[in-house]
């Protein structure tokens, strides 16, 4: 079982209090980093390239609406 999986399990047996616990105390880990890196090496790899020209496609169709 991989070091996720017995996480997993792990959180599925605490009692409730501390399942709260655990989801407010998760916010103190840094994702953004990883998730930056991850949005950097598949922008750089052209991985994104094709929801770009989706965009762009709608955009130029009218087909979009402004952001408020």
């Amino acid at each position: 079982m991989s070091t996720v999986a017995e996480i997993i399990e792990a959180v599925k047996n605490l009692p409730e209090a501390e399942k709260g616990e655990f989801l407010a105390r998760l916010t103190e880990v840094d994702f953004e980093d990883a998730w930056d890196r991850q949005i950097e090496a598949d922008a750089k790899a052209g991985k994104l390239d094709p929801l770009i020209r989706e965009a762009v496609a709608e955009y130029r169709a009218g087909r979009t609406k402004p952001l408020p």
